[in-house]
């Protein structure tokens, strides 16, 4: 990590006060961030502005960014014309707002963070504005102010993958209001192939460069650059449990909103991207403040992609490793410390600079022109806490997204998913001796996988709005076979301009 990336990371800690599905086809390889990917739709007011935006601008193909594959906005967004020349700047919006119920289940015993076993109501609702501006040639500036408030079912406990994804930015039902993002992008043109890119969220228009290099620095989460899923990854728009956010077993490194500082450098030819990104890690689990020690409390990630077609059909399969230090307790000790001075485990008591480590293989494929298919498998070393995404030490997860062309309704989308959730033995003995997690802790454990099955319809109403039901049926929440079956019903209104 270079000098300069270390002071920009250092310059941040001003920020520490405030910071309280679509089957596209995968081989169209753009990257940008994903936790507000709402597949951002633009009005004819908005094209007015658009086209505003890059009145005098100089055509050119080497100064746009990457973005992500299988944005929504490929079918909302209406494009800047090609003759417009790179976008200058651009302004969109998004709102969410999600309810879901949960059906009373069997609970023999409730600890303290279980999930409650009475029939309960959530909701969550989420505002973001995302404002783009060119500065010069490759180099692009991006802000996005970001207003939450939500009433979290049992409390945003006693899951491995939440039911609500957007729970995980807030439980409290007095909007928050604060930055998501704060972040500059420099691209440097090295040629190949240029595909167009349209103004979205995080993206000017313009077009990308088949082989090129990105460097992102400022205040944004992990999985906008890395972990891309085509077709899930996003609760506004796509799958809402939030173990479908990435890779379930990925403790990337962030505040307990899911965004944080760092740097990220790219290299893309053609068919193949590379990416290291360096993150700055919470100073305590689950935290809103950052420690701003950038090479003593971090997260590394490495990960390289490669884009291929079968049988004429869009397909990638990418590899992620990540290597994450910060003050962490670990389950083992903790229970040995339980033994030898009593009370249940706490993983307070056993805390001190670890490294934790995993990995994940991703693989996705496009099977007809409506239909996407992708299974993931990760898995971390289990020994150490889960510190600011989900505990999940291992994970499977697979499902299929289906555009509704058959049914002449080409803009909605159904998503099927499964999702196989487990712990290691470390982990699990030390929930079983009563021992409490970041979001597990029933005082008791009769382990077993964490099943969890979704689908969602979701269904274009008017341009740029859509609406959303969702079902998902978790067998064994918390890891526990004593506990549930369970069922949760969801509808989502997402708007987005």
């Amino acid at each position: 990590m270079s000098a300069a990336v270390m002071l920009a990371l250092s310059a941040s800690a001003a920020h520490a006060a405030s910071q309280p599905a679509d089957p596209a086809a995968p081989g169209t390889r753009v990257s940008q961030p994903n936790a507000d990917m709402s597949g951002s739709a633009s009005s004819d007011a908005g094209l007015a502005l658009a086209q505003l935006a890059t009145a005098g601008a100089v055509a050119a193909t080497s100064a746009v960014p990457n973005t992500q594959t299988g944005n929504t906005a490929s079918a909302t967004a209406m494009p800047v014309p090609a003759d417009a020349g790179p976008q200058r700047w651009n302004a969109h919006i998004q709102t969410t707002y999600i309810f879901q119920t949960k059906d009373p289940m069997h609970a023999p015993y409730t600890g303290a963070n279980s999930l409650l076993p009475g029939r309960e109501y959530g909701w969550s609702l989420s505002t973001t504005a995302s404002f783009g501006l060119r500065l010069w040639q490759g180099g692009e500036l991006y802000f996005d102010p970001e207003m939450v408030a939500a009433r979290a079912i049992s409390h945003a406990a006693g899951l491995g993958g939440l039911a609500d994804g957007e729970i995980s930015k807030t439980s409290n039902p007095n909007p928050t209001t604060y930055y998501a993002r704060l972040f500059l992008r420099q691209t440097w043109d090295l040629g190949g192939e240029h595909t167009p890119v349209e103004s979205d969220m995080n993206e000017l228009a313009g077009s990308v460069a088949s082989r090129r290099i990105v460097f992102t620095v400022g205040d944004y989460s992990p999985t906008d650059i890395f972990g891309q899923n085509s077709y899930a990854g996003d609760p506004r728009t796509q799958f809402l449990n939030a173990a479908l956010m990435t890779y379930g077993a990925w403790d990337y490194a962030s505040d307990s909103r899911g965004y944080t500082w760092g740097a990220t450098l790219e290299y893309y030819h053609d068919d193949w991207a590379f990416r290291i990104g360096r993150f700055l890690q919470p100073r305590e689990p689950n935290v809103l403040q950052l420690s701003y020690r950038p090479f003593q409390d971090y997260g590394d990630v490495l990960e390289a992609e490669h884009d291929h077609k079968i049988a004429g059909r869009d397909g990638k399969v990418s590899v992620l490793l990540y290597r994450n230090r910060a003050t962490m307790g670990d389950y083992g000790q903790a229970v040995q410390y339980a033994a030898m001075f009593g009370g249940p485990p706490a993983l307070s008591n056993v805390r001190a600079t670890r490294v934790k480590t995993g990995f994940g293989v991703h693989v996705e494929q496009s099977l007809t022109d409506d239909v996407g298919a992708w299974v993931s498998w990760s898995q971390n070393n289990g020994s150490d806490e889960e510190y600011a995404y989900a505990e999940i030490d291992r994970q499977l997860q697979a499902g299929l997204s289906i555009k509704g062309t058959r049914w002449h309704r080409p803009d909605d989308t159904v998503g099927i998913a499964y999702i196989n959730n487990g712990l290691s033995g470390a982990h699990a003995a030390y929930l079983a001796a009563g021992g409490l997690g970041g979001f597990l802790g029933d005082g008791a454990l009769t382990y077993h996988t964490e099943d969890i099955y979704e689908i969602y319809y979701s269904a274009s109403i008017v341009k740029g709005v859509f609406g959303s039901v969702d079902y998902q049926h978790i067998a064994n929440p918390g890891y526990n076979e004593d506990r549930g079956p369970v069922d949760f019903f969801g509808a989502r209104l997402h708007i987005a301009f």
